[in-house]
């Protein structure tokens, strides 16, 4: 879904990276990277987390509109327990860099999935972080790139269960892409993800409107309703998981 109130340098690259964060979940998790094991439910384990993946140049953390989401979520959710994983990636003008945060996201989701069965996971991202949250749902890679040996694709399906809710501020469209990355392939939600996902998009925001030239409204997010709306969207979905 898009409230229109509501980046990697060639296609081989950017999927070649993708396979890396395959590799490395697999090396972190073993046998677990074909599915996602049963575990005793853990006091410890929250009801929900947040796995947010900052804007470029933002401070390290979840940044300016990811702390303004997460304000928003614990609001609505009445004293319920929320943990908060910031994905841990540069975000910097080096786009190729934002393969990092794919292979943390993708990390971090399938190692709750595993220790945590029952916490509801939450993606979320803003600007190139909204780009390393979309593509790590992704389900598919181009037609004309081959895996490695040895590596079988995007997350596992069973991992898409456990991610209740995936928020989307100011994601780059392909234009956008285009500028930064000629060779960077659009970003496509995973099927068992489009669902539940809700993109948000200030119009005349140059990074994810179309012909956009107001540059202003790509900072707006932290300031405006948006966090909010994308929070009771996230509720909603928390509730109905």
């Amino acid at each position: 879904m898009k409230n229109t109130g509501s980046p990697a340098r060639s296609r081989s690259r950017m999927f070649g990276w993708f396979a890396a964060t395959v590799l490395s979940v697999t090396a972190l998790l073993g046998p677990q990277a074909t599915g996602v094991a049963a575990a005793e439910a853990d006091p410890a384990c929250s009801y929900a987390e947040v796995v947010f993946a900052r804007g470029t140049f933002e401070q390290a953390g979840v940044g300016d509109v990811g702390q303004s989401f997460v304000n928003s979520l614990n609001n609505r959710l009445g004293g319920k327990s929320v943990d908060v994983y910031a994905v841990n990636y540069p975000a910097s003008l080096d786009f190729q860099r934002a393969a990092d945060g794919i292979v943390d996201a993708s990390n971090r989701i399938q190692s709750i999935a595993e220790t945590c069965p029952s916490t509801k996971i939450i993606l979320g991202g803003y600007s190139q972080g909204a780009a390393v949250a979309g593509y790590t749902t992704a389900d598919t890679v181009p037609a004309d790139y081959n895996l490695p040996a040895g590596i079988s694709g995007p997350m596992p399906p069973a991992v898409a269960s456990h991610v209740a809710a995936v928020v989307l501020f100011g994601t780059p469209d392909p234009w956008f892409l285009g500028l930064v990355d000629r060779g960077a392939p659009p970003i496509a939600i995973g099927t068992q993800y489009a669902a539940k996902t809700m993109q948000f998009c200030v119009p005349g925001d140059p990074v994810c409107s179309p012909g956009g030239l107001d540059r202003s409204a790509h900072s707006a997010y932290k300031t405006n309703d948006m966090p909010d709306q994308a929070a009771a969207f996230a509720v909603n979905q928390l509730t109905s998981a």
